[in-house]
Order: C-alpha cells, then structure tokens, then sequence
C-alpha cells in the first residue's frame, strides 16, 4: 500500500502536521499528545478532592449527628479514591504511531480509530525503502526515487542508535 491511497491522514487532536507537510506526496509527521491541559486539570481536580477529604476531618466532630460521621466517613474515602484516581490518569496512545519491527524488518504506521482500535495503514519491508537520513532530533525515509516519504521526530540519542543499527544492511543511510 503506498501513502499516497492513503486518505488525508489529519486526525484532529491526534497529531499535528508541520506547515507545508504534504509536499509532493510525502508526509512529515510531527506527533503531540493533545493531553497536558486535560491532565493538569485533572490532577488539579484529584489534589482539590483529597485535600476535602483531609478537611472534613477538621470539622467540629462534638456538634455532628452520630450519622453523620458515618456519612463523613464514606464521603471522605470517595473523595480519597476519586482524587487518587485523577492523580494516576495517564495519556491514551497516539492516534498515528510509527513501528520499526526488527524481527519482520519493516516500516509500520499504525493508527487508533475513537474505538480504540489499531488499523494498520501504511507496511514496508525496509528493502523496499529507498534510504534513511538520520539527523539528531529526526528519521527521514525515502522512497526509490528520492521522494521523502515520511519524516518522525525521535525522542532521545539511544532510540536514533537502535534505528541506525536496525536500517544498516536493509537501507542506504544518507549523511
């Protein structure tokens, strides 16, 4: 399957693209997790819970209805596992992500749909790659006829390592 089948692959809140991306055919991927402001609130929303939980206990105790304490009790434990709860919220995956498999050798692009579930929409063999530039904060890879097809940011120096090692042999690395 070549990327150019592939429909516009803009999923809003996904991923970004960067400006001018789609030139030519091929596609620069620039991967944001659009959960930051959504999990800061949220942990601002836990910590607000569990310092509730804590301040009803500061309540005068002496001037409570016996059942009420019961139901200070109960509401102070929900409120604790509530805040906790929105303290540990972790991200959910990226829609589009980017595999290289070492043991298959080769490309895969996979994306979730609002299911959760992973389509595969994009698989090379890396011999069928044209070649591989790889830059300190990049992988650029090409297609036969010098095309870019696709560029993917890489987060740190070990992971630009293990791809140079995983593309020598299979793929022409460009200086």
């Amino acid at each position: 399957m070549r990327l150019a089948q592939i429909p516009h692959p803009v999923i809003p809140g996904s991923f970004a693209t960067a400006p001018g991306a789609m030139r030519g055919g091929s596609l620069v991927l620039g991967f944001k997790a659009n959960w930051p402001m959504r999990r800061m609130l949220l942990q601002m929303l836990g910590v607000a819970l569990l310092l509730c939980a804590g301040g009803l206990w500061m309540m005068n105790a002496e001037m409570m209805h016996p059942g009420d304490k019961v139901i200070r009790v109960g509401v102070c434990v929900v409120f604790f596992f509530l805040g906790m709860v929105l303290l540990t919220i972790r991200p959910l995956r990226p829609g589009t992500e980017v595999c290289f498999d070492p043991v298959r050798r080769e490309l895969r692009v996979l994306r979730t749909n609002s299911q959760g579930a992973v389509r595969t929409i994009l698989r090379r063999r890396y011999d069928s790659l044209g070649a591989a530039r790889l830059t300190s904060a990049t992988v650029q890879l090409f297609e036969a006829d010098g095309s870019l097809l696709f560029e993917v940011p890489l987060s740190t120096v070990q992971s630009r390592s293990l791809l140079r090692d995983q593309l020598s042999g299979s793929v022409p690395l460009l200086t």
